[in-house]
């Protein structure tokens, strides 16, 4: 040690030699970092890059925000489907929009009368993949207000295009063509202009359980059955009344609505739910193909934070579902209401004979609820007069014809009241063709009855609705009355309540305004084939309009997820209510990528509008 100052001077250090392990081991770390920077900056968090890189640079490291489409450089090579379609055990689906058949006008290219004819079969349409249910989801209108489409009336001169039916896709047959098709997806998703379709309807699977225990559990569960994405209704209530049981299913003429796929994971109302709750409250377990191609089962034993997002979260969010198991319930007598009207006024319009007999029965629905109905009241215009009328059609579940009768004959007396002290010049002349009740020996008999035709689908449409409480109804059936008289066509929907109210709403995800709701109001307007962009947006101007007073009506509430107006101003809370931050986090964690993006879905809000880029 040598002094300088006064102080004390450390000799100096010799260098250590770095050995060869330690500097293999220093530039591996050198080069992990230098990785971890270059990925993390490669999604230019922020916009950092276009500020500290020439735009030169930057477009090298950037990867692009937007997916990529059919007719972009990005697009996918023939190769790459090559090798897709080796991977899958079905050609691939090359759709064309159903109307397409009709062209050229002057020597159709397929069977132009067999498609206008089978137009309004909903199952003909599920069974062609690229065809949607309503014609107005296979058009798109573009920014400039033009609009890409294939009109089935191919005297309109307009030229077929291939709108927003899907371009390419797989005919999935089994789990794997699932994940295969999931692992090559390079789209995003499943229906839109310029997208690739993973169709399941041939995932047709039905197993009935005598007993079922779901993996991972122990508890025994009797009476289930277990239904591939593929299944509809019609395929499912057949299934189980073979058993003599019935399940929460949706309705609708020809039961084409699938029973395992966007109709359960928006929630699954059913005319069934007051007695046993909404369709996800029926789910024992689900089968389903996660972002990154790996098949999990989801229950309460396993993935249960999936399962719960599932049952209610919506459709196409969280993954590809290819099965759902459900319990299943006893079959039981039923009495059914029929009610119908003819309404007829000098004008076609809202008329003060529909709003009386609509706040009337509006008034009544707690009471009836009370009693044990469910149902689908509706307004129609009527086939000869073309005024906006009213109907009902409602069950009364393992309700004795005396209770039954007793509990609705005061709106049947009402009603007719309406009738005989009604006027053509003032208010609208009333006509009840039909009230009456009926036992029933089961719901399968009343279901065949009903829904075993065609119908409902092959328009062009747009909703609006809202979820309406019982205390709403209770307190402002006049104000209720009066908004709902205003729409030509609507389903007042008596679906909530009784079970579906006592169920913990924190549950499930579907939305917590069901444990509330009494009415599922759902309001619509339809345009011609062939009608302008500018025609299009004043049907959408008048849906809102109403949507925002029924929000008015009912601002605590919300709207269910799959019929709803599809440009819901705050859809985060209207369509999730108090479950959308759980929803949104459960989504982060099973598709970090974002590979499921769904309009006004979960995580939607990470996305523009056309939802093909990041914001």
């Amino acid at each position: 040690m040598s002094e300088k100052n006064g102080k004390a001077e450390s000799p100096a250090r010799k260098p250590v030699p770095e050995s060869p392990g330690y500097a293999r081991g220093k530039r591996a770390y050198g080069m992990i970092m230098t990785a971890v920077v270059l990925l993390a900056l490669s999604s230019n968090p922020f916009g950092i890059l276009e500020h500290i890189l020439p735009a030169r640079w930057s477009s090298k490291f950037i990867i692009s925000r937007c997916r990529c489409l059919y007719g972009e450089p990005c697009w996918p090579s023939e190769a790459s489907f090559a090798r897709l379609a080796e991977e899958v055990s079905q050609p691939l689906l090359y759709p064309k929009p159903p109307g397409s058949a009709c062209y050229p006008a002057s020597s159709p290219s397929g069977d132009c009368s067999a498609v206008q004819e089978a137009n309004d079969n909903g199952i003909w349409r599920s069974g062609h993949p690229g065809s949607m249910q309503n014609l107005n989801f296979e058009s798109h209108i573009f920014c400039n207000g033009t609009i890409s489409a294939c009109y089935l009336n191919a005297s309109l001169g307009i030229p077929c295009e291939q709108g927003s039916v899907p371009v390419v896709g797989v005919d999935a047959r089994n789990e794997a063509d699932v994940s295969g098709a999931v692992r090559h997806d390079y789209f995003g998703r499943s229906t839109a202009r310029g997208s690739f379709l993973l169709w399941t309807h041939h995932l047709k699977d039905i197993e009935y359980h005598e007993t079922f225990t779901p993996v991972g559990g122990k508890e025994v569960i009797e009476n289930a059955i277990t239904l591939g994405a593929g299944v509809q209704w019609v395929e499912a209530y057949d299934a189980v009344a073979k058993h003599g049981r019935v399940i929460v299913g949706g309705i609708t003429l020809g039961g084409s609505v699938g029973a395992a796929g966007g109709w359960v994971t928006g929630g699954g109302h059913s005319v069934l739910s007051a007695t046993h709750g909404l369709g996800v409250d029926n789910v024992v377990q689900m089968t389903v193909v996660l972002s990154n191609g790996e098949p999990v089962i989801a229950n309460d034993h396993q993935y249960t934070d999936l399962f719960w997002a599932l049952r209610g979260g919506g459709g196409g969010t969280f993954g590809v579902v290819t099965s759902v198991t459900y319990r299943t319930h006893p079959s039981t007598p039923l009495i059914v209401a029929y009610f119908r009207t003819a309404i007829d006024s000098p004008t076609i319009g809202p008329t003060v004979a529909l709003r009386r007999l609509v706040t009337e029965f509006v008034r009544m629905m707690p009471q009836l609820s009370d009693a044990g109905w469910a149902g689908y009241p509706g307004i129609e215009p009527d086939p000869d007069t073309g005024v906006p009328s009213f109907s009902v059609t409602m069950l009364a579940p393992n309700v004795s014809w005396a209770k039954a009768n007793e509990s609705l004959n005061p709106f049947f007396e009402y009603a007719h009241a309406v009738a005989a002290n009604s006027s053509y010049e003032a208010g609208g002349s009333v006509k009840v063709h039909t009230s009456f009740t009926v036992p029933v020996q089961n719901f399968d008999t009343w279901e065949r009855s009903l829904f075993r035709k065609t119908g409902a689908v092959g328009g062009r449409v747009l909703l609006g609705s809202r979820l309406i409480p019982r205390d709403i109804i209770e307190t402002k059936y006049d104000e209720l009355g009066e908004e709902i008289a205003q729409y030509s066509s609507a389903g007042v929907y008596f679906l909530g309540g009784g079970f579906t109210s006592t169920v913990d709403p924190d549950s499930v995800a579907v939305n917590p305004a069901w444990r509330k709701a009494l009415m599922h109001l759902v309001f619509w307007k339809t345009w011609p084939e062939g009608s302008s962009s500018e025609h299009i947006q004043g049907v959408d101007d008048w849906i809102r309009s109403h949507v925002e007073k029924l929000t008015a009506i009912a601002p605590d509430s919300g709207a269910y997820f799959n019929e709803a107006y599809m440009h819901q101003p705050n859809p985060q809370y209207t369509f999730f209510g108090s479950h959308y931050a759980k929803l949104l986090s459960v989504k982060q964690r099973y598709d970090p990528r974002g590979l499921f993006i769904v309009a006004k879905g979960v995580g939607h809000e990470q996305w523009d509008e056309s939802i093909n880029c990041r914001v």
